[in-house]
């Protein structure tokens, strides 16, 4: 009746309330032992009766006894029980303990904090329950520079790296913040907002904007400079909306109010496009693009602007072309009209020269290759024939021979990277190293512990295709004759 009565005064369950007295019950069980004894109490939910036992975990032989007190083996754990198997417990009965003064405290204790801990959890669930994304609270104190906000029947912790620059916040301010995370530390669980995170402003706009609620309108993607500068990807899924004019509102008004939540933050809201290419040109606003050359080996754009508009697409330190990276998802490598023909006749004379040498063709020949888009020789070696003949000039002997030295070359240049890994096998005692890595690292003139060493674990990840661990894992391999 009693567990009864608090489980409903504390909104908590019966089994939370029952829990904590059988917790405090082996804590008072325990005392009775010198050593460090695992003790379990089991409470009949009916009766109130409860018992005590003494456990020990079962244990493989051949790992021995770690936690003696603990533990049994399993050959010794059979004689007493023959059904027993590794992971199963061996239990002795206890007498029931009697409590003294000094104990029911104790207990009392430890089941009041029991049961607060249940209750704080319940209140946690019932608050992630709602999934409300922007929470609304008054800040209570100050903490080491955080922000301890109010939001009903919990407190939730703004830390000073989720707080926008230059933001002066103060006791009694009421805020608005984004849900981030729940956190574990000591005192237990935490619920941490953010006012930088770049959902922050796509749900202030979903909340200014019904037609985003509605699901007429979506921002696809946001990048910020916390407290200065934002861009937002916006997409209509009616054709009769204009999505930038929409977010804006009348006079302004939409975008003004998210504004003034974010400190007076700029924001630049440019139209999303399926189209890589045509997304970045988007970004970029309000800088006007020339051309865009997209690698995506890379995954980076090289964007031609001229001289009048590459401050713009720039930005003050970087901030433009940065931020339409982060939107974009892509490098961009913004560059001049002259540096882009510059880079051009840089490309075609190291791929003629390449050409002439490879092919052992003429001038004539190679400077049909190259512009008819052929960037190397593994294309002349393998796309199909037709293509080759296709090109003004060129018949069958001329398409067969230029084929035969293509991979004749491609050929050779794979005997010369294997005769340079049994030379340079050094790599090979590395664990995790593989033929086929080694090949990769040679590409790039990779070919001794010490150029490995010299490596990061992103750029192996991206040379190699392993995980950034496995290959954190292989450069603190490569570094440890540094140490010796």
């Amino acid at each position: 009746m009693l567990v009864d009565a608090l489980a409903r005064e504390k909104n908590v369950s019966r089994d939370v309330v029952f829990e904590a007295l059988e917790s405090a019950l082996s804590f008072a069980m325990k005392k009775r032992f010198k050593e460090d004894a695992d003790i379990r109490v089991l409470i009949d939910r009916n009766s109130g009766k409860y018992e005590g036992f003494r456990r020990w975990l079962v244990v493989p032989d051949e790992d021995g006894l770690q936690e003696p007190d603990r533990q049994e083996l399993l050959s010794e754990a059979k004689e007493i029980d023959s059904g027993i198997d590794v992971g199963g417990y061996i239990e002795e009965p206890l007498d029931p303990v009697e409590f003294g003064r000094i104990s029911a405290q104790t207990a009392k204790q430890a089941i009041l904090q029991k049961i607060r801990d249940a209750e704080k959890e319940q209140i946690l669930n019932d608050f992630l329950d709602k999934n409300d994304k922007i929470l609304s609270g008054l800040i209570k104190r100050i903490d080491k520079g955080d922000a301890i906000i109010d939001i009903g029947k919990i407190e939730a912790r703004l830390p000073r790296s989720e707080m926008i620059p230059k933001e002066n916040l103060r006791m009694g301010d009421r805020v608005r913040a984004l849900f981030l995370r729940v956190e574990h530390n000591a005192r237990g669980k935490q619920v941490i907002l953010s006012r930088t995170s770049p959902d922050f402003i796509k749900y202030l706009f979903e909340n200014e904007v019904p037609e985003i609620e509605q699901g007429l309108l979506e921002i696809k993607a946001a990048a910020r400079d916390p407290g200065i500068r934002a861009k937002i990807a916006i997409v209509a899924y009616d054709k009769r909306i204009d999505p930038i004019g929409t977010c804006v509102g009348m006079r302004g008004l939409r975008v003004t109010a998210v504004r003034n939540e974010l400190g007076g933050e700029q924001i630049d809201i440019v139209l999303w496009s399926e189209d890589p290419a045509q997304f970045v040109v988007s970004s970029l606003s309000p800088a006007n693009v020339i051309s865009i050359l997209v690698d995506e080996d890379s995954h980076s754009m090289d964007v031609v602007v001229d001289d009048e508009n590459l401050s713009k697409a720039i930005g003050a330190k970087g901030q433009n072309v940065r931020l339409a990276s982060d939107l974009t998802g892509w490098k961009i490598n913004i560059i001049t009209s002259e540096e882009s023909i510059n880079r051009h006749q840089m490309e075609r004379r190291s791929l003629h020269e390449d050409f002439i040498k490879k092919l052992e063709a003429d001038e004539l020949i190679v400077n049909k290759l190259i512009d008819e888009g052929f960037t190397g020789i593994e294309e002349i070696a393998y796309i199909p024939i037709q293509e080759l003949l296709d090109i003004d000039g060129f018949d069958e002997d001329i398409v067969n021979d230029l084929r035969s030295k293509a991979r004749n070359s491609l050929l050779t240049d794979a005997i010369v990277k294997e005769e340079n890994i049994e030379v340079e096998n050094e790599l090979l005692d590395i664990s995790g190293i593989s033929k086929e890595i080694v090949l990769k690292l040679a590409d790039r003139k990779i070919f001794t512990k010490n150029d490995l060493a010299e490596l990061d674990a992103v750029e192996l990840s991206e040379i190699s295709g392993l995980s950034e661990d496995e290959a954190a894992s292989i450069i603190v391999s490569a570094r440890a004759h540094w140490f010796e």
